[in-house]
């Protein structure tokens, strides 16, 4: 690693091999920033992601692990260490929905575990382990104003019956960005938040005629479905320091689904 590379800002994206997470990381590399691109299994996915990174002025590493995964958590934290010497940006973005979805007087143990797993303790402590590593970051000069981002949903306040786990573990990840953003602000690290609303990616294209009908019939103020370049644009916003006085800030990036309206 050169002198003048030392100095470009690292970033973290989990669940970066398609759909929003590719979408944060091409969105970085636009800015020449370098990626630690996370995906789980689908390696052609995450190839690709390296690609587009690359054509958009960027640099990828590839680091493949299950995020609710101890060892694979270290593995990432490690590998982005071992290449780049330095993590300015965390964006917890690695996500799943139940792989079915039941009605919550049905649903099993086995569900609720896989899904807060990944969603909620995965980013838990994975933000712990990044933490500690920017803190020593930020006390040895090396990076400054670093940020952790959590992209979580407008699940965690809106009910699904029929999927309960996912929105217990979005609502619990706002709960982290509260907490990490309260024990982080003495060193300088911004913590936020980021809630999508109805985003046309791999896991909504089983519900997409359901929502199609919806969103023609003014189910959000803006209507249209969301794409990943929503939300990496809200991320360029916080990493780019348009908001220097906020932390555990909450962005809705959901075509005014928040709203409440009469």
């Amino acid at each position: 690693m050169s002198d003048k590379s030392a100095f470009i800002p690292v970033a973290i994206v989990t669940g970066a091999g398609r759909g929003i997470g590719r979408g944060i990381a091409v969105a970085l590399a636009g800015k020449g920033w370098r990626l630690v691109v996370n995906f789980k299994g689908n390696i052609e996915a995450a190839e690709e992601t390296i690609k587009l990174i690359e054509v958009a002025g960027g640099e990828g590493l590839l680091v493949q692990g299950d995020i609710a995964s101890a060892k694979d958590r270290e593995t990432l934290v490690e590998s982005a260490l071992r290449a780049f010497g330095r993590i300015d940006v965390l964006v917890n973005n690695a996500g799943m929905a139940p792989r079915m979805r039941m009605d919550i007087l049905q649903t099993t143990e086995e569900s609720y575990d896989e899904v807060m797993g990944v969603n909620l303790k995965g980013p838990y402590f994975l933000t712990q382990r990044v933490a500690n590593v920017m803190i020593e970051g930020v006390q040895k000069g090396m990076i400054q104003h670093p940020k952790i981002i959590n992209i979580s949903s407008l699940s965690a306040y809106t009910a699904s019956t029929n999927r309960g786990e996912y929105c217990i573990s979005k609502a619990g990840l706002s709960m982290v960005t509260a907490l990490f953003a309260d024990r982080l602000a003495e060193y300088g690290i911004g913590v936020f938040e980021i809630r999508p609303g109805i985003i046309e990616t791999d896991m909504t294209s089983v519900v997409k005629a359901k929502y199609d009908a919806l969103l023609e019939q003014g189910f959000t103020p803006i209507r249209r479905w969301g794409q990943p370049d929503d939300i990496a644009r809200a991320v360029l916003a916080i990493v780019e320091g348009y908001f220097p006085f906020s932390t555990g800030e909450v962005l809705n990036v959901d075509g005014g689904f928040h709203l409440r309206r009469l």
